[in-house]
This record gives C-alpha cells, sequence and structure tokens, in this order.
C-alpha cells in the first residue's frame, strides 16, 4: 500500500512537470507547492535529484517530437537543410553558453540562498507583469524574426543572456527565453521553439551533475520512484508543447502573465497564512 502511495505521488509530480516545463509558468513555482501537499518518502539528497532529473522525461518529449528537424545526419535532407540543421545547433550552443557557465558555478550557491517561496512568488509575480506588459507593448508590431535563418548569432546569445535568469527559481527557464526572444523581435512560434532547444543540452547537463553528486547507489524504490516520473513528464510533455505549439499561434502570452501573478499571490497567501 505504501509503494503504491509513493507511485501515486510521482505520477501526480511528473503530470506537474511535463505541464509547467514547457508552459511559461514556473516549474519550480509549482513544484513547491505540490511539494508542500505531497511529500516523497525519500532522503533529501534524493528530491534534490529526482526535481531535476526528472526532466529528462521532459526534455526527451523534444527529442522524438523534434528529431527530424533536428537530425543533421537525416538521409532525406538536401546537402542544405543538413546545413541549416547544423545552423540550428551552432545557434543553440551559442544560446546556451551563458547559463551553462553560471549555472555550473552557482548551482549550489542559487538553490541555497533562493530556493524559498519569497524569491519563487516575487519573480511569478513581476515575470507575470512582464509577460503582460511586453505583450501590449508589441501589440501590432510585426515580428522581425519568423524562421531559424533571420535568427543571427549575436540574437541567439542576446536569448541565452535572458535564459541566466532562469537560474533565479521562479523565473521558468521558458518564460525567461520566451520573454527576451519576444522582446528581441522573435516571433512566438520561433521562441518558443528555440526555447524548447535550448532545453536540450541545459537539462541533460544538469541532470548529469545532480546524478553525479547523488551518485548511482539506487534502492529498487527509488529506480522505480525516477523512471516512473520520467515516464509521466515524457507523456505529459509530449501533450503540452503540442498545445502551446497550437496557442502560440493565435493567442499572446498575456493569458500566463495573469496566471503566474495569481499563482505568485497563492504562494504568499498560503506559507504567509496557511504554511
Amino acid at each position: 500500500m505504501t509503494t503504491l502511495f509513493e507511485i501515486l505521488k510521482v505520477i501526480l509530480l511528473g503530470v506537474v512537470e511535463g505541464i509547467t516545463e514547457w508552459l511559461p509558468i514556473s516549474s519550480t513555482g509549482h513544484m513547491i507547492l505540490v511539494e508542500e501537499f505531497i511529500q516523497l518518502n525519500a532522503s533529501d539528497a534524493f528530491k534534490e535529484m529526482f526535481f531535476v532529473v526528472i526532466q529528462l522525461g521532459a526534455i526527451m518529449a523534444v527529442v522524438l517530437l523534434y528529431f527530424n528537424k533536428l537530425n543533421p545526419f537525416s538521409p532525406s535532407k538536401s546537402k542544405q537543410e543538413k546545413m541549416d540543421t547544423m545552423s540550428i545547433w551552432f545557434k543553440v550552443i551559442v544560446g546556451v553558453i551563458p547559463a551553462g557557465i553560471l549555472g555550473v558555478l552557482f548551482d549550489d550557491w542559487l538553490n541555497e540562498h533562493f530556493y524559498n517561496y519569497i524569491t519563487v512568488a516575487i519573480t511569478l509575480i513581476v515575470y507575470g507583469i512582464l509577460f503582460i506588459v511586453i505583450e501590449n507593448r508589441n501589440k501590432g508590431k510585426e515580428d522581425k524574426i519568423t524562421s531559424f535563418e533571420d535568427l543571427s548569432y549575436k540574437t541567439a546569445l542576446s536569448i541565452g543572456l535572458f535564459q541566466v535568469l532562469s537560474l533565479i527559481p521562479g523565473t521558468s527557464r521558458s518564460g525567461a527565453t520566451i520573454l527576451g526572444a519576444i522582446i528581441l523581435g522573435t516571433s512566438r512560434g520561433i521562441a518558443a521553439e528555440y526555447s524548447f532547444f535550448l532545453s536540450i543540452p541545459i537539462m541533460f547537463g544538469a541532470s548529469a551533475i545532480k546524478l553525479l553528486k547523488f551518485g548511482f547507489d539506487f534502492t529498487g524504490m527509488e529506480i522505480t520512484v525516477l523512471l516512473t516520473g520520467m515516464i509521466v513528464a515524457f507523456v505529459i510533455s509530449i501533450i503540452a508543447i503540442k498545445f502551446l505549439l497550437r496557442y502560440v499561434k493565435n493567442n499572446d502570452f498575456k493569458a500566463f502573465g495573469w496566471y503566474r501573478i495569481i499563482l505568485g499571490a497563492l504562494v504568499v497567501g498560503y506559507f504567509m497564512f496557511l504554511g
């Protein structure tokens, strides 16, 4: 019974991860709330590793959905198409460099000083307001970057600098990159896809670091919990990514901004008065 209950907890956590990792609403903010009500029966070290490595399931959804687009060795592609695919990867590498370097250097320090409900609530609300303000400012403006061919390396690096903001819990990695891309004149569709692609090396790298710190001496229950979370996150991520791509074709991101503000207020209210 205990084992079944733990698996049900992990399934719910996988659903939350799969949805919130890709929508610009902060997976960390949601995980802090969910973790308050659903405590895994595991060590603190395992839980710290689990909440990062579960993202591998989410990232495999991107790999699956975009495998052909991101595969430069596909025999069905022409020489030019293969070069265009390599160009996307080079722009991804450029965009990953700032957050990759700072993440490795300051991961433990950031977790120690900023992984708390106050930081998460503030960043949820601040970036929620920014989404609304920037979308209102850009209303009626024509996008300058509507394809990856239009995305210069300078712009890719600039978006990567915005991604650095996501090292602060509650910001949302996809939220920071999408917001930065929109400010720089990128269409919502390209902003979302570039955000997905940037997540591939970032999440693989973060997961590798956490696994190395934790070690590989898992119990049978720990392996079951980790694999279950990753599989659920993978399935739900496919649904969330497809939803977001359909959504941005005809809608802006203001709804996500309002959602963030409401969630931030709920986080403050809960921990101040009930937590």
